[in-house]
């Protein structure tokens, strides 16, 4: 049975760790509640530019002894943006917690801001980047023709009209806002003691404190847009295709069903989508379902990419497995596999201290309920095989698909879709 803390300091900061016993590392994370769904147009990309900018010195250390310091540690530190969070988090050996505590903390909430145009120059290539990889691209692509002018519809990583131009005030004005005590979570894993991790922050805290402030609250998603097309014209080997709709948010009782249909749809190596296209049909090397969860809402999809011959094929079998399951022809042992497939990756990775970690410190920064293992074995097990099927009918739905394409020919791509979602065409013309 897992076994978490949970305190507040007086600064705001919520502070919550489980002790692992019998690993002599320790994971840290400081997770923020402001993503890029926070941001306004005029700021597209600003929290992922600040988390870059954390790295390159703050009051106390320069980027060069940031680097020295964890590299002497043998630790790893490293960050990341999505839509709803920033996230800086390391892993030490338990004997350096307090030093990695002290810089991450300096980093944190007082970085200098310094460099500031050489790490523009960086994140502008990290969007070039980007571009020239259209089976991450097309990701954002549809995100965009699922939820439109919502934030959600914009990239993580920005725009480079924005990045271009973005100044240090209004970085440090966003800074001070976002990062205040009480949209603040620290989650660690690992062999430490609660009531020590605790006077460490104390300690790392009497030389920087954070802003004050109360957690962000954020506007909700009251209604998803109409489905929408996207397509990007390049001269591409493949067509990268995405294909979904809006999902479950992450507080959503159906999410254990989510999962389960995720798994048979296409998100194993036994999936449908996976045997029917790659394995028997040869027709793609990389197709798969994945979910997104967020705050009020979420994100469902199919990725092909595949050459312009397959294409239809392709989505043809996609637009049939699923009408399939949602019929209801589901097999026992599908269910049965896709349930101890789900347990067995739980398990797996509560092996290491930085998913325990991770998943503290994301149940607590989105305010989701933190389950026990034990409940959450124990709501995979109660799915029933109609509760998925039902669930693809709502969510996949064909009037609910939009679609997302990189290729050649817009022509091809606007042929094949077709037999996805006609209806969406007509809307985009």
């Amino acid at each position: 049975m897992q076994k978490y803390v949970l305190s507040e300091l007086d600064s705001g900061e919520r502070v919550i760790s489980e002790r692992v016993p019998g690993v002599r590392s320790v994971a840290l994370g400081f997770w923020i509640g402001a993503g890029a769904r926070d941001e306004t147009d005029a700021k597209a990309g600003v929290s992922h530019f600040i988390e870059h900018l954390l790295f390159k010195g703050s009051r106390s250390y320069t980027a060069q002894q940031i680097a020295e310091i964890f590299d002497g540690l043998g630790g790893e530190l490293n960050a990341a943006t999505s839509r709803e969070h920033t996230m800086v988090y390391a892993r030490v050996p338990d004997a350096y917690v307090q030093t990695a505590l002290d810089v991450m903390t300096d980093m944190v909430f007082a970085p200098a801001f310094s460099d500031l145009d050489s790490e523009r120059a960086v994140v502008l290539e990290e969007i070039a980047m980007y571009e020239d990889t259209p089976q991450e691209l097309v990701h954002d692509l549809f995100s965009e023709a699922v939820f439109g002018r919502h934030a959600l519809g914009r990239p993580v990583i920005g725009t480079a009209d924005v990045i271009s131009t973005v100044t240090k005030r209004v970085l440090s004005t966003y800074h001070r806002q976002t990062y205040a005590g009480g949209n603040v979570v620290i989650a660690a894993a690992g062999n430490l003691e609660h009531n020590k991790l605790v006077r460490m922050l104390q300690r790392a805290q009497s030389q920087q404190r954070p802003p004050a402030g109360g957690p962000r609250v954020r506007r909700p998603l009251v209604k998803a847009p109409p489905p929408g097309l996207v397509f990007a014209k390049k001269d591409t080997e493949q067509y990268h295709v995405c294909v979904g709709a809006p999902g479950i948010a992450r507080s959503d009782r159906r999410r254990f069903a989510a999962s389960i249909l995720d798994s048979i749809l296409g998100g194993s190596a036994s999936s449908r989508l996976f045997q029917e296209i790659r394995e028997k049909r040869g027709m793609a090397y990389s197709v798969y379902s994945y979910a997104s969860q967020y705050t009020d809402t979420g994100l469902v999809g199919v990725y092909i990419g595949t050459r312009e011959e397959n294409l239809l094929p392709c989505l043809e079998i996609t637009a049939e497995q699923l009408a399939d399951i949602a019929a209801g022809n589901l097999k026992a042992n599908e269910i049965a596999r896709a349930k101890e497939n789900l347990k067995g990756r739980i398990m797996l990775s509560m092996e290491s201290t930085s998913n325990r970690m991770s998943r503290l410190g994301k149940s607590l920064v989105t305010d989701t309920e933190l389950l026990s293992f034990e409940r959450i074995i124990a709501e995979i097990e109660r799915v029933e095989a109609d509760e998925v099927s039902e669930l693809a009918g709502l969510l996949f739905a064909p009037e609910r698909l939009s679609v997302a394409g990189i290729g050649p020919s817009e022509r091809v791509f606007r042929a094949a879709v077709r037999r996805i979602n006609p209806s969406v065409l007509a809307r985009a013309a």
